[in-house]
């Protein structure tokens, strides 16, 4: 018997590194630039019928290099921030290029993403008054759109996996506020949940997570960063303690820079290669920036920054 358990554990001590999960280092130099030399994803505007808003609305399409009709993908749905539209990661983040060169590099999951205009109202431009009442209400109303008309419209034109574990949902800003109340209030359909810089609109703790358990056994991986100068800090910090008084895994990610594309586009870099892949969620802790983008070293299990 105690050769049987030496010759298993024997085992073990080789192939569990196979099943360990790399840390993703901060953003290098150069990687949201266009690589001539490589194959490139392609952007497409779609509209779709919206009973929410009883108009028809438009969302960006980015597939992947390689993309083929005859197999299928997961989808990441990719939110922008209170000024913007469904251009806006398209115009300040490079998103297209991020993509691009991870895929060239073969760090990423082939993944179709997409880029709605999350203010859901009849007039969903982002003109005049930003932060009028009934335009702040569309970006909570985008959640019915979203889930009762988007998808639905994905899943019909575009050859998606349909399962909850190959659906993702992420943002910046108020989009990181409604990732963060969309993908923890509906678990029945995202398993991969990203707030990078969420803005006030993001729920108390209490309110996106009334069942941490519930969170425990359905999330792949929950994602908050922010940049360590951003005022709005303290919203994206209240989640995860809340989160780390829970023992709910999650990333935190705190890096220097404020409310601004440098960290959302370092959050979309390090995010996105984590997703549809097996999930270490002992890795979760290593999560501290450090200035060569290596993680700092922690003496505890806990998921909180130094």
């Amino acid at each position: 018997m105690k050769q049987l358990l030496f010759a298993s554990f024997f085992l073990w001590s080789f192939t569990a590194p196979a099943f360990s999960q790399n840390v993703v280092k901060q953003a290098p130099d150069g990687f949201d630039i266009l690589r001539a030399d490589i194959p490139h994803g392609k952007i497409d505007t779609v509209s779709y019928a919206s009973a929410t808003v009883g108009t028809q609305r438009k969302a960006l399409i980015y597939t992947p290099p390689g993309f083929s009709g005859k197999k299928k993908y997961p989808v990441l749905y990719l939110l922008h921030g209170i000024g913007g539209d469904e251009k806006e990661w398209l115009n300040g983040g490079r998103p297209q290029l991020i993509l691009d060169n991870l895929y060239a590099e073969g760090k990423i999951t082939p993944m179709i993403v997409v880029l709605p205009n999350g203010r859901a109202m009849k007039d969903d431009r982002a003109g005049g008054d930003i932060m009028a009442p009934d335009k702040v209400q569309a970006f909570a109303t985008f959640e019915k759109d979203l889930l009762n008309d988007l998808i639905p419209f994905i899943e019909k034109k575009y050859p998606v996996l349909t399962d909850r574990e190959h659906r993702a949902i992420a943002g910046l800003s108020m989009g990181g506020g409604q990732a963060l109340n969309f993908g923890l209030g509906n678990l029945d359909k995202f398993s991969w949940v990203g707030g990078f810089s969420s803005a006030p609109n993001t729920k108390r703790p209490e309110e996106l997570l009334p069942d941490p358990e519930a969170a425990k056994n359905k999330l792949k991986l929950l994602w908050i960063s922010c940049g360590e100068s951003d005022r709005l800090i303290t919203f994206s910090k209240r989640t995860h303690d809340y989160l780390a008084e829970k023992n709910v895994p999650h990333i935190y990610y705190i890096e220097p820079g404020g409310h601004d594309f440098k960290v959302w586009k370092n959050g979309l870099y390090m995010f996105s290669q984590l997703l549809f892949k097996p999930v270490d969620i002992s890795s979760f802790q290593k999560y501290v920036y450090t200035e060569n983008g290596t993680p700092a070293a922690t003496d505890t299990g806990s998921s909180k920054q130094p």
